[in-house]
């Protein structure tokens, strides 16, 4: 992430700004270096009556490469002065100029009128060309040999001067060259990120760890709801295949009995690797519990099919916890005595069946151990057992033969 940001920050801010290159597209000699019978005009080239001494031919291509339009006041020479660039050769006095290409036609006005293009012997003068981003111009340059000398030679490049104000390295221009394979510099930036990939695996390899890096290590305790317990369970033993340095223990034994285990641990300091979950609200008493809602319950009352019953109204059902309603043949159903079971204090689910059911009043407590008769001394009413977990409370249900009715 580091490496493609600097990056990124070179190319567009320091290399983005205003920039002025140039290019020598071609320097070459005019002379029949090689003796042939085809130099034809080559051969002919004069200034005037004279010919010319050791001819060169120079294509100077002068380009807008930074990420910024240039304007002539970008220029950092006087106002007053026409001149933009500055060309000077090295041993070879310039006899002819001719602007050869503009890749806007506009840009031509800026070589009319001779205002700031001119040669004076091994100098030429460009004018303050205006170019929009990518735009560019080409110059070709006819010189001869300045000293007089006979025969061909060697000559340095040539030496353009130009400052643009704000532009890159001090604004001054620099030679751009075209490259016909891969720069060194992206060549080494490819072998810079390789080599961290091919670290990165070597470390993780003989770590033997596969794991995200994103993955929480230690031990996790999950208590409460038993109606969350296979959610829990199953989220657990993902979690763990997934990152095989956390492991978790499932003690489900109701919402109350979760919330006063976390309290507890809470009040004595080791709570840091608890964590409990309710089907009801937070009671009062805990203020060190921070609940976090994280799903919608549906709870759903549960009948034996024996019952014959496939539906109950809100005012039934709290008539059947009122004891107002003893046999299932009274709504509809068999000629068969009705039997409760529901879950012990404490559970989340009974709280909200209370709430929310039974408007706030609190179920009759238990009178049978094996939900089948009531306990000796116990009024007479309806049968009424619980049981520690959801699941036992479903397997009571569906293990009976008579009807009961539940909520789970």
């Amino acid at each position: 992430m580091v490496v493609p940001g600097i990056a990124a920050l070179y190319e567009f801010v320091v290399k983005g700004r205003k920039r002025l290159g140039y290019r020598v597209q071609m320097d070459t000699t005019a002379s029949n270096v090689v003796k042939t019978q085809h130099d034809g005009p080559f051969a002919q080239l004069v200034v005037g009556t004279r010919k010319l001494e050791d001819p060169t031919i120079v294509l100077l291509r002068i380009e807008n490469n930074g990420a910024t339009n240039i304007d002539e006041g970008d220029y950092s020479r006087s106002h007053a002065d026409d001149t933009g660039i500055t060309v000077t050769f090295t041993d070879r006095n310039v006899v002819g100029a001719v602007v050869t290409e503009v890749s806007d036609t506009n840009m031509g006005s800026s070589f009319q009128n001779g205002g700031g293009f001119t040669v004076t012997e091994n100098v030429l003068e460009l004018p303050k060309v205006p170019m929009n981003r990518g735009e560019h111009y080409k110059v070709l340059l006819a010189l001869e040999r300045a000293d007089g000398g006979k025969g061909p030679r060697q000559y340095p490049p040539p030496d353009v001067d130009c400052t643009v104000k704000g532009g890159v390295g001090g604004g001054r221009i620099q030679e751009t060259k075209s490259r016909t394979g891969t720069p060194k510099r992206v060549l080494a930036m490819i072998g810079f990120l390789v080599a961290i990939v091919v670290a990165q695996l070597v470390i993780f390899a003989s770590s033997g760890d596969s794991a995200p890096l994103d993955c929480a290590s230690g031990h996790l305790r999950l208590t409460g709801s038993t109606a969350f317990e296979p959610v829990a369970r199953e989220a657990a033993k993902s979690y763990h295949d997934l990152c095989p340095r956390a492991s978790f223990t499932l003690e489900m034994r109701g919402s109350g009995e979760g919330l006063q285990t976390v309290d507890q641990a809470g009040r004595d300091g080791s709570a840091t690797d608890r964590l409990t979950f309710s089907d009801g609200e937070k009671p009062t008493g805990m203020p060190g519990l921070l609940p976090r809602p994280i799903a919608f319950f549906l709870f759903t009352l549960v009948v034996n099919g024996d019952a014959g019953i496939q539906d109950l109204t809100l005012d039934q059902i709290k008539q059947i916890y009122q004891g107002k309603i003893t046999n299932w043949q009274e709504i509809g159903g068999n000629n068969l005595p009705i039997r409760l079971i529901s879950r012990n204090p404490g559970s989340g689910t009974r709280a909200a069946f209370q709430r929310r059911v039974l408007a706030g009043e609190r179920e009759p407590g238990s009178n049978s151990d094996d939900c089948q008769t009531r306990d000796p001394g116990s009024p007479a009413g309806v049968v009424r057992c619980a049981r520690d977990t959801t699941d036992a409370v479903l397997r009571t249900v569906a293990s009976t033969p008579e009807p009961w009715v539940t909520a789970s």
